[in-house]
């Protein structure tokens, strides 16, 4: 008699469904992580790691005999195509935005069998989510807030991170550019823009690279924008934001809770 079953051998290509699936108490389903997973704390000493983001050990991931592979974005369908001629079942999740980002984590559960727990998850984040964008709904000034993806050439934020901006109380300064999914197309061609949209607070999350505000300061005539003259200057981890999963609903909202209500005070 055929017993279907869920996955018991899971691959993660990248952080969120790591985080997620520890979230949900699935930890010992997980065989293999990626190099950039920093959460949960000291999982990279039980995990071995298979992959970077583009770039992953194929072979070493068929010998872990995984039941799933689950990676994130059109940027890993390279090793999910390698994978799936393999034999391999891959879940690839593309989720830019909040509320693509609790489907994500939903999802997730469904597929492992703990949808009840994944509910429970994702509930007690949207409660959160939703108490501080009624408190930020009521605000009748909000700092307009530049997010700093990169700063050669300089890219603005990424969807989920103007919306947590929003939600956190701030202004996104470049309301055009969160719809875009790719890097490229959130370029700010013209960093004389961000001078003439004089941004209240300046945050920088570079990819992993530890941010420089004296860089910033140095910038041509950026000494005429708010942020910069009056020291608006911050910092998040692109670990707790810019990764689209359970920390930037988290931690990295706090941050910008933090920053934002900071400035307000």
């Amino acid at each position: 008699m055929f017993k279907s079953s869920y996955p018991q051998r899971i691959v993660c290509l990248t952080e969120e469904p790591t985080e997620t699936l520890c979230l949900l108490g699935a930890k010992d389903k997980i065989v293999g992580i990626s190099g950039f997973t920093v959460r949960p704390k000291d999982i990279r000493k039980e995990k071995p790691v298979i992959c970077t983001f583009t770039e992953a050990k194929v072979d070493e991931i068929k010998a872990l005999k995984p039941d799933l592979v689950v990676g994130f974005s059109d940027l890993q369908a390279t090793i999910a195509s390698q994978l799936i001629k393999e034999g391999i079942q891959v879940l690839i999740f593309n989720q830019r935005s909040v509320n693509e980002i609790l489907t994500m984590m939903r999802m997730l559960g469904n597929v492992i069998g703990e949808t009840e727990k994944a509910a429970i998850l994702v509930e007690q984040l949207e409660e959160r989510i939703n108490s501080l964008a009624e408190k930020s709904a009521q605000k009748k000034e909000k700092p307009v807030v530049y997010f700093e993806e990169w700063y050669d050439p300089l890219i603005s934020g990424i969807g989920w991170v103007s919306e947590l901006i929003e939600i956190a109380g701030g202004k996104e300064c470049f309301p055009e550019f969160p719809s875009k999914k790719l890097a490229k197309e959130r370029i700010i061609a013209d960093p004389t823009e961000v001078i003439r949209r004089q941004p209240d607070i300046l945050i920088a999350s570079w990819c992993g690279k530890m941010f420089k505000p004296e860089k910033v300061k140095a910038r041509p005539g950026w000494e005429e924008i708010p942020a910069v003259r009056n020291r608006h200057l911050y910092e998040i981890k692109s670990s707790i934001i810019l990764q689209p999963g359970p920390a930037a609903l988290t931690d990295g909202l706090d941050r910008l809770v933090e920053i934002i209500e900071g400035f307000s005070d």
